[in-house]
């Protein structure tokens, strides 16, 4: 039996949940700060309801193989309290969150070489508590080496496609370049439609090239038509769709600001590479932020 946690129930965390928790195999753990009734996932291949036990305080776990921290990157802080009763010396965590800086995140919580970092592409929308819905099967990235290889198979039953990638630098940034493209969706209160206007597309364009200039100089490989795809692919989706920064904004709560923008723009001052458009949304995000002690917009430096 693998012994599994799962940090957060959102939609990402409740999603992964429930599939891996189809497998008689596996015993699956919600942590939350506040309890749910129940599961309930509406995915592509039907209803998933698992029957779970949820810990909702760090005194009420224990000991597992495989920890999944599945929170906002702005609430690493509030996950890791939970690390200590999970870990043993040989437990392994997955980080399955936004953004470029996941070792970071935890750098001195848990032996490096246990951590693996997870590129999460799983479109999914909490409706309510414990209620999610699953609009694609998805993927997950992690890196080709002994810990991602073993996280590859805790997924072996279920139909997302797991995978390891040789570069998981270049698989990161070009996840961000999605990612920070969607600042817009969150400023306007529009979903993915808002993609087919000319004017808002060049714009997520802008965000994204000095998203694909900062990753180059962090050692990315991004090609120069990365920005024209992303805009593509956001063209060609459901106008109805909403990604997890506008879905935030919608519901009232924190907005993974410095996640997603803020990080081009810490980054690039680093290398002295201007970034003014993702510097221009993370400071408007911010101030539109229900807490706007979450990702702070910093200065930037040009060169």
């Amino acid at each position: 039996m693998t012994r599994i946690a799962v940090i957060g129930a959102g939609a990402i965390g409740g999603t992964v949940a429930a599939w891996l928790a189809q497998n008689p195999a596996h015993q699956v753990t919600l942590c939350v700060r506040s309890a749910i009734p129940s599961l309930r996932v509406e995915t592509p291949d039907g209803l998933l309801q698992p029957s779970l036990a949820v810990w909702s305080t760090p005194a009420e776990a224990g000991a597992v193989d495989w920890v999944l921290v599945a929170t906002k990157a702005y609430d690493s802080e509030a996950a890791s309290a939970w690390l200590p009763p999970l870990l043993t010396p040989s437990t392994r965590i997955a980080i399955l969150q936004n953004g470029v800086e996941h070792r970071a995140r935890f750098q001195g919580r848990v032996d490096e070489n246990r951590m693996v970092p997870a590129i999460v592409d799983i479109p999914a929308e909490r409706e309510a508590p414990g209620r999610i819905h699953q609009r694609r099967t998805g993927s997950i990235l992690v890196a080709d080496d002994a810990a991602g290889r073993a996280f590859v198979t805790l997924f072996g039953e279920t139909p997302i496609a797991v995978a390891t990638t040789p570069d998981f630098t270049t698989a990161a940034w070009r996840k961000l370049a999605i990612n920070c493209a969607g600042a817009v969706n969150a400023l306007t209160l529009r979903p993915g439609g808002i993609s087919r206007d000319d004017d808002v597309a060049a714009l997520m364009r802008g965000l994204i090239g000095e998203c694909i200039t900062v990753g180059r100089a962090e050692g990315a490989d991004l090609p120069g038509t990365l920005a024209e795809e992303v805009v593509a692919g956001y063209r060609a989706g459901p106008a109805d769709s909403v990604n997890s920064m506008l879905a935030d904004r919608l519901a009232g709560r924190p907005m993974e600001i410095d996640a997603r923008n803020g990080v081009i723009v810490r980054l690039g001052a680093r290398h002295r590479i201007a970034t003014p458009l993702n510097a221009m949304a993370a400071t408007l995000l911010k101030a539109i932020s229900p807490d706007e002690t979450k990702g702070a917009a910093p200065t930037q430096r040009s060169g």
